[in-house]
């Protein structure tokens, strides 16, 4: 590929570096903000003076943070959410994606059942109809409602199927003529070449399962039960103060703000430890998004 060298070019590169630096700086300005009123002390944090950079250093609100019991709950109920949930999603991924990546006269009624999952995609069951099977199940105020009903998560599905029809299809019938059978095949051949596959979708299923706060507002009636997110909603947005943990004597030398703050920070830490090991699969994964027939 010859790059081409005018002025109008290089402006243009100026431009787009400059607009994507500005935009990444956008995204990260207010979790500066909220870092550096995490560690401020309670006058300038509660007076709204602290910008990007703490006043009166303190890191009392952290230790308070990590002290609270409630906070560690929410943040191990989440950590197992994120075990599970994600373990089961790949095992199912990878158990639905790898039949129906055949064509159909390997599998028969490969098309149909694509379009079950297709439509179920498109159409799902609906908030209320949802809360009543989990509720019928048993599920509320347990790991399970957090983590059955999304078990299954069709696109992931549909882009672990387009990957595995990108593998040779003479590995497989070599296996196959070798005597090996399908869960060979599989776990031998098409689970070591999907590895940028797996890392890129078992990624999105862990921030997914992180990030998401809702379904713990609807099936924990109770709050001792909360994710870190759904937990979090309710202190921040809520502003449930008998949540955080604090004491009116310790408010008196603390700030609400820069404790909710602080657990804002210390939520985001495991994503953000996260992501740099698995990045560099990204670009690789970023052709799932192709899809055939």
């Amino acid at each position: 590929m010859i790059r081409e060298n005018s002025l109008s070019s290089r402006l243009f590169d100026v431009s787009n570096h400059l607009f994507l630096a500005g935009f990444a700086l956008l995204c990260l300005l207010p979790l500066i903000h909220i870092f550096a009123v995490s560690l401020s002390g309670r006058g300038p944090a509660n007076g709204g003076f602290v910008s990007f950079w703490p006043l009166d250093f303190t890191l009392e609100n952290y230790d308070q943070v990590i002290g609270s019991s409630v906070f560690l709950r929410s943040l191990f109920i989440s950590f197992q959410r994120v075990v599970l949930g994600v373990s089961l999603n790949m095992t199912l991924i990878v158990l639905c994606a790898y039949p129906l990546s055949k064509s159909p006269l390997v599998f028969r009624g490969r098309s149909v059942l694509i379009w079950v999952f297709v439509f179920a995609m498109l159409f799902d069951g609906g908030l209320i109809p949802t809360f009543l099977v989990v509720r019928s199940l048993g599920l509320l105020n347990k790991l399970g409602a957090l983590i059955l009903p999304g078990a299954v998560p069709i696109f992931s599905v549909i882009l672990m199927m387009n990957f595995f029809r990108e593998i040779p299809r003479e590995l497989e019938e070599s296996a196959l003529i070798d005597g090996a059978s399908h869960w060979k095949v599989l776990w031998h051949i098409y689970l070591p070449l999907s590895l940028p596959a797996i890392a890129t979708l078992t990624l999105f299923a862990a921030v997914g399962h992180w990030n998401n706060w809702f379904d713990g507002l609807i099936y924990m009636t109770d709050s001792n039960n909360y994710p870190m997110q759904t937990y979090l909603r309710t202190v921040v947005v809520e502003l449930d103060l008998t949540r955080v943990g604090v004491t009116p004597q310790e408010l008196l030398r603390l700030s609400d703000r820069a404790i909710r703050g602080a657990q804002i920070i210390v939520a985001t830490v495991p994503i953000l430890v996260v992501y740099p090991f698995l990045q560099r699969y990204f670009i690789s994964g970023i052709r799932l998004g192709a899809v055939k027939e």
